[in-house]
């Protein structure tokens, strides 16, 4: 403080003075800086007051800054941008600084909306706010909308279920005949209930020959909305013309990736485990007949896990046989249903004790015993 009011005290006096003592001690003054930066190399060190002092004189006589020795001219404008910081952030503590708050009431309709609407983004949401005379900034929206994961794409078990009506399914499997040869055999399944539309069999898959087999497995009108397939290279440009022509759409699974056409693949392994790894097949005629008694057996008598344990199509019955049968009789019936032979209905009732079986809509009396078998299986 005591430096300050010796250089107001020094500026009052120069009024009083000449030009050429005002110079002489400006001379001096310089020189003494000059030997006390000599003595002292350091930096100098210097208080609030001064700082203030070099800040007013730069305001007030720009050319200050040419003639100072104990500061660079770069400090005292760096000191200067700090007092103007520091005087607009004193300005700012008064009120409410900052942006104003958004109020409540936008805020819970912000995500009201958003919870409702859970396909809209922050875009239509500030457009519906404009539309209601709120006006807030899109930026303002996104950042009060409640957090949520990102919707996940369909898949492929999703697509299945919404499609199952108008899916199908192609797929080919080998099998080697007693002479070595290998036979290959195309399987198409409709997915609403696995049912097996049309299979056949060849000795050379070619693209035209499966382009014919769509069209033995959809004449005229019957023809599905998808098909799903793998990426065999046997289904060339004429197949994917020929399923453009019916009207069609290819949906190709993933390379490698036989889980994403499961039902057919299964209905493949099921044919594999209980029928073809049981028979040697000598050519192409033994092998579509045996495949005609299995899918006869697989649609009108057996059972099925994916459909609650119940036969897919049956004739007189459509549940599996009562647990209260004896191990022998139920064998007896389920060989005759596997040997494709139609169950004897007196046999039927008189394993049931003629108490009947859910499902079975034929008259239940207990029949004569000119009917009954003369020995037990």
């Amino acid at each position: 403080m005591i430096t300050v009011l010796s250089a107001v005290v020094s500026l009052l006096s120069f009024r009083l003075r000449g030009r050429a003592s005002l110079e002489l001690e400006l001379v001096a003054l310089r020189h003494q800086v000059a030997v006390l930066r000599r003595q002292h190399p350091g930096r100098p060190r210097l208080f609030r007051a001064d700082r203030l002092l070099w800040v007013w004189l730069d305001r007030s006589w720009p050319q200050a800054l040419h003639v100072m020795v104990l500061v660079k001219p770069a400090t005292v404008i760096q000191w200067h941008r700090k007092g103007f910081r520091l005087y607009w952030r004193w300005r700012s503590r008064s009120g409410h600084p900052g942006r104003p708050k958004t109020p409540r009431e936008t805020r819970d309709l912000i995500r009201k909306m958003s919870i409702a609407n859970p396909l809209w983004g922050a875009p239509r949401i500030h457009g519906e706010l404009l539309k209601l005379g709120i006006v807030v900034s899109q930026a303002t929206v996104g950042r009060y909308m409640p957090w949520r994961p990102a919707v996940p794409s369909s898949t492929w078990r999703s697509f299945l279920r919404n499609q199952l009506g108008d899916t199908v399914a192609i797929d080919m499997f080998v099998v080697a005949t007693a002479t070595f040869r290998l036979l290959y055999t195309v399987i198409v399944l409709g997915h609403d209930r696995r049912r097996i539309i049309h299979f056949d069999v060849t000795q050379n898959p070619t693209q035209v020959w499966l382009a014919h087999q769509m069209t033995e497995a959809f004449p005229w009108d019957t023809a599905p909305r998808f098909l799903l397939r793998d990426r065999d290279r046997s289904y060339g440009q004429v197949f994917r013309d020929r399923i453009c022509m019916m009207g069609i759409k290819e949906v190709v699974t993933a390379a490698r990736s036989p889980w994403q056409n499961a039902y057919v693949e299964r209905i493949i392994g099921s044919i594999r485990r209980e029928c073809l790894d049981h028979v040697i097949i000598f050519d192409e005629h033994h092998l579509r007949g045996v495949l005609s008694s299995y899918f006869h057996y697989y649609h009108k008598t057996r059972t099925h896990l994916a459909l609650a344990r119940i036969v897919r199509r049956a004739d007189r019955y459509t549940r599996p046989l009562p647990a209260r049968l004896s191990r022998s009789r139920r064998s007896g019936v389920c060989i005759i249903a596997t040997n494709d032979v139609r169950p004897n209905l007196a046999w039927w009732l008189y394993s049931c004790d003629g108490s009947g079986v859910e499902g079975c809509s034929v008259p239940q009396p207990r029949p004569p015993k000119a009917m009954l078998p003369t020995a037990p299986l």
